[in-house]
């Protein structure tokens, strides 16, 4: 089975590629919001966190705090990184335990913000990179948030550029509006079934 992943900067549209994928019938793990869940269910991970951010990173039912942690994060390169490597090793774990289901697959996608930030998709097969337009990403995140464009602008600083992400891809997929998406994702898929040596 080949360990596939799926990446791309905010905006790009990654969860619309991740769908088709889906429906194709290729198991998908989201590493972000898998994230999240270990981060309100993992004890160890949770007290890490409020260590490093404060108890008000939890709200007293137990729920993470995502609007405070949110802003400790974005104006924080230094706690982002520090964590990124709280939260890294945790769904590290967690991916194999879920990847073991699916022995009898062609392939599995990872879909991760950070798979190429963090380094982690050394440890897969294959990278898929979704790219797009600065301008549609833009727009696609304001009426996705209703926030302000120089909120998107700010976020993105925070993230690794576009074009580097492209640069370690195997596969590029252009959600800019221009190509066929389906026939894009069809056309990977069907390159990953052939590496595989699946045999249908």
């Amino acid at each position: 089975m080949l360990k596939v992943g799926i990446t791309g900067g905010i905006g790009t549209g990654k969860t619309t590629v991740c769908l088709i994928f889906e429906l194709l019938g290729v198991p998908i793990y989201y590493a972000d919001s898998r994230a999240k869940k270990l981060m309100t269910s993992y004890k160890t991970l949770k007290q890490e966190i409020k260590t490093l951010l404060g108890s008000e990173a939890y709200y007293r039912n137990g729920r993470l705090n995502r609007k405070y942690v949110a802003a400790q994060v974005f104006t924080n390169k230094d706690i982002l990184e520090k964590l990124n490597k709280l939260v890294h090793p945790a769904v590290g774990e967690d991916y194999l335990i879920w990847l073991a289901q699916f022995e009898d697959n062609p392939y599995t996608i990872k879909e991760a913000a950070l798979l190429v930030e963090n380094g982690s998709y050394k440890e897969l097969d294959y990278l898929i990179v979704v790219a797009a337009d600065l301008d549609i990403r833009v727009k696609r995140v304001i009426q996705r948030d209703h926030v302000t464009e120089q909120h998107v602008l700010d976020r993105m600083r925070n993230q690794l550029k576009q074009e580097m992400k492209m640069k370690v891809a195997d596969f590029i997929i252009d959600n800019s509006g221009k190509k066929s998406l389906i026939s894009q994702v069809l056309d990977i898929h069907n390159k990953l079934i052939d590496l595989s040596g699946a045999t249908y």
